[in-house]
């Protein structure tokens, strides 16, 4: 019995292992989908403790599988759980869950990538962006097909302040490969710095919690596995709208190898091209010499705010398309002798 003015812990009761579920229903992780089991219960509850305090809160599991982590999060004490999961073999599994935590489980059979996320959770919970973020958590093991642009449109979402975030700063817990894990961690001058590192840092405070070895997930994977914790800012480093920061930043790291002006040659067409450049790098007050990876936020944000002024002076900017002028050129003039147009040096680096 809990002791007087004490809510009691919540406990699943007995259940078949989760090898035992994968056996049961006769579950196989499919290599098309990227997926990969994870069947060590002091892992999962390793991720879920990550995520912060969940006793009473609201979370949503993105491709909880087999269920393994969905069992973390129920231990957790949460008030509701939302499992969205797009591979309708391991609904049964995740039923056999529902049932044993009665009131407390939704099933979703969908796509994460499609969903409403903004009409995911009551309304009462919605908190003012510059409060503490709010009681929702979104967890997940994500298969790696689909865990980059996943993150790309949560970062949209947390530049937008909808979808999921509709609610305040929804916090988030998620597994991505190490790889990419180090990408949305990497400081200024690590070789791991990207376009990834300055679209999620500039929202988010990234935090790369721990990374777990490939061996623990059936099928073993060829990389080890990241488990990457967000919560958005409450202002960006970078205040202006997402597509133009993102377009900035990934003209920037088009030629990662090469000096920073290259890549910032790719926003402007070719008539007044060097002129629009050395004017954007001098407003800026950035270093053409430098390698993209080297650049600081502030510097990305003097771009951000210099290219802005620019686009505003002529609209035309912001719609011009680099690789749409390399076609035009490629199919107008750069004919090879066989008639078909030649490969052109930008065309293969991009």
């Amino acid at each position: 019995m809990a002791a007087p003015g004490k809510v009691a812990a919540f406990r699943l009761p007995p259940l078949p292992t989760i090898g035992e579920i994968i056996k049961l229903f006769r579950l196989k992780a499919l290599k098309q989908l990227s997926q990969n089991f994870l069947l060590d219960l002091r892992l999962t509850d390793k991720i879920v403790k990550q995520a912060g305090e969940l006793k009473n809160a609201h979370v949503c599991e993105v491709g909880p599988g087999p269920g393994g982590i969905t069992r973390s999060i129920l231990s957790a004490g949460v008030e509701q759980l939302l499992l969205i999961e797009k591979d309708a073999r391991f609904i049964p599994g995740l039923q056999m869950l529902s049932e044993a935590a009665p009131g407390k489980v939704h099933i979703v059979h969908g796509d994460i990538l499609t969903y409403k996320m903004e009409k995911a959770f009551p309304k009462h919970l919605k908190k003012n962006w510059e409060d503490e973020p709010p009681d929702i958590h979104i967890i997940g093991n994500l298969p790696f097909s689909v865990s980059t642009p996943l993150i790309i449109k949560w970062l949209e979402n947390v530049s937008k302040r909808d979808g999921p975030f509709t609610y305040g700063r929804t916090q988030m817990t998620l597994t991505f490969q190490k790889e990419v894990g180090e990408r949305l961690t990497a400081n200024p001058g690590s070789n791991q710095r990207s376009r990834l590192s300055i679209m999620a840092q500039h929202l988010c405070t990234v935090e790369n919690c721990f990374i777990i070895p490939g061996q623990a997930f059936v099928p073993k994977p060829e990389v080890d596995v990241a488990v990457v914790h967000f919560t958005p800012l409450v202002q960006p480093k970078i205040q202006q709208p997402f597509e133009l920061v993102e377009k900035v930043v990934r003209s920037v790291f088009q030629f990662r190898r090469k000096y920073c002006f290259r890549g910032i040659e790719t926003l402007f067409p070719e008539n007044g091209r060097l002129k629009r450049t050395e004017l954007l790098m001098m407003t800026a007050n950035v270093d053409p010499m430098l390698r993209p990876f080297q650049l600081s936020m502030s510097q990305f944000r003097n771009l951000c705010n210099a290219y802005r002024k620019m686009c505003d002076e002529d609209p035309s900017l912001f719609v011009f398309n680099y690789r749409e002028e390399l076609r035009q050129k490629k199919t107008g003039s750069l004919l090879g002798s066989t008639g078909q147009p030649e490969q052109t040096e930008e065309e293969n680096q991009l």
